[in-house]
């Protein structure tokens, strides 16, 4: 085994004070959303979501935040990708910012539920030209015979 158990930070950066808290979650998320966002964290809105397959083994991948509200947190995914199959066997998730930069995390976890058909189809419609091609092209979480299939698809 390689040993890197040395590989240590101190992390004083960030300090965490109740008075500087707020009470309401949400509004915990918001400010320190909006200070990675105003640090020009890469990728601010990323956040890494962990579902539970059919045979009860943990899932863990990289997915975008796209909006937030009282009502919860809202990403979209390919209801036919993995992620999109595990939540339909189990609605239950769990998300995790990261802002290594910041020295914070934020940890979410509830019940998944779908947008409206409405909502997603005008999400899907705002994304670019390109990214929605690759949508359509792309079998999300399928292996391929080779670039020939997405070429096809396209």
């Amino acid at each position: 085994m390689t040993d890197i158990s040395q590989l240590r930070k101190s992390y004083e950066r960030a300090e965490l004070s109740e008075d500087a808290s707020h009470a309401d979650p949400l509004l915990q998320f918001e400010q320190w959303l909006h200070e990675a966002i105003k640090a020009e964290v890469p990728e601010p809105n990323a956040m890494t979501l962990a579902t539970v397959a059919s045979n009860l083994r943990p899932s863990t991948r990289v997915v975008l935040l796209k909006g937030y509200d009282a009502d919860g947190i809202v990403l979209y995914t390919n209801y036919d990708s993995r992620k999109g199959t595990e939540l339909a066997g189990n609605p239950f998730a769990a998300l995790q910012f990261h802002w290594v930069e910041l020295e914070r995390v934020v940890r979410i976890e509830g019940r998944v539920e779908k947008t409206s058909a409405a909502e997603s189809d005008a999400y899907f419609a705002s994304r670019p030209l390109d990214s929605r091609i690759g949508a359509w092209a792309s079998p999300q979480s399928q292996v391929i015979s080779g670039r020939s299939v997405l070429v096809a698809n396209a």
